[in-house]
């Protein structure tokens, strides 16, 4: 599938801006199965400073400054993507969840050890008796760790309410899990949090869906916005693969990945400090349609 993509974010701010500094991961990764032959970032005011860069989990981004009293930035992020369904794993091929849990502690192979890192807490995800408790309802001793992660996929979908004014990016991953109610962020946290809790490597994962699902097809929830989904590694013949717990599916040709990383933070779009800036307002729409 080929998509065009617009990301518009705008802020106004209460009162003149005089210096500020950002950060924008708004690229799309060149994956196995993802392409992005063109993309390109509009920034207004123009930035005094303005350097591409890739991060530590090689996630591209653009910083950049600005040094002249402004009191809106404007930043448009217009991308053209290429991306192919994943092969489809078998969940039952997966290896028993118990064995990963062991060739993740850092001393396996190369894959194994790479994974280790996304074990343990992040900012704003860390291991809790809870959420473990909850997990192990779908991860039974002996089950393949894909086959008991599409369960507990299914069941976030199934016990939690997709719901944008339950909670905002500041909300703690364990009260959306005590209210079950949240968006996609939550979802992929409270999932995220789930499988650390058990030991397991799990990853955060933003992108995009398709706006506009094919004739015959449900649209589904978070389209028309970033999306947010989880990775979990499933060894080494496996890999990392996706799971979208705010629509319980295995993500294929209408996900479209940006970054990824511990959780949110490693991840955001668009984040700043500003200087005398106020009150901001913030407005952001996302455009994703398909061209072929």
């Amino acid at each position: 599938m080929r998509y065009h993509i617009v990301h518009r974010t705008l802020y106004t701010y209460e009162r003149p801006v005089t210096v500020s500094h950002h950060r924008a991961r708004l690229g799309p990764r060149a994956l196995p199965h993802q392409s992005c032959p063109w993309h390109e970032i509009d920034i207004q005011p123009e930035p005094v400073v303005r350097v591409p860069r890739v991060d530590a989990y090689g996630n591209q981004s653009v910083y950049f400054e600005q040094a002249a009293p402004h009191t809106q930035l404007e930043v448009v992020a217009r991308s053209y993507v290429e991306v192919e369904a994943p092969p489809a794993p078998d969940p039952a091929s997966a290896p028993r969840w118990e064995d990963l849990v062991e060739a993740t502690r850092g001393d396996g192979a190369a894959g194994a050890v790479m994974a280790t890192e996304f074990r343990f807490a992040s900012p704003l995800v860390g291991p809790d008796e809870r959420l473990a408790a909850y997990a192990r309802k779908s991860f039974e001793p002996g089950r393949p760790a894909l086959e008991a992660a599409a369960d507990l996929n299914r069941r976030i979908f199934t016990d939690f309410t997709f719901d944008p004014v339950a909670t905002d990016v500041a909300t703690p991953v364990l009260t959306a899990f005590d209210q079950r109610r949240g968006v996609c962020q939550d979802f992929a946290h409270v999932m995220i949090g789930c499988l650390r809790s058990l030991g397991l490597p799990a990853r955060y994962v933003s992108g995009y869906l398709e706006t506009e699902p094919p004739p015959g097809q449900e649209k589904l929830v978070g389209a028309d916005a970033s999306h947010a989904w989880v990775s979990l590694f499933c060894g080494e013949e496996l890999g990392w693969i996706d799971l979208d717990p705010t629509n319980n599916l295995l993500p294929g040709d209408r996900h479209i990945t940006v970054a990824w990383g511990r959780d949110f933070l490693d991840v955001s779009p668009l984040r700043g400090v500003t200087w005398a800036a106020g009150e901001p307002w913030l407005l952001v729409g996302v455009d994703v349609r398909r061209t072929g």
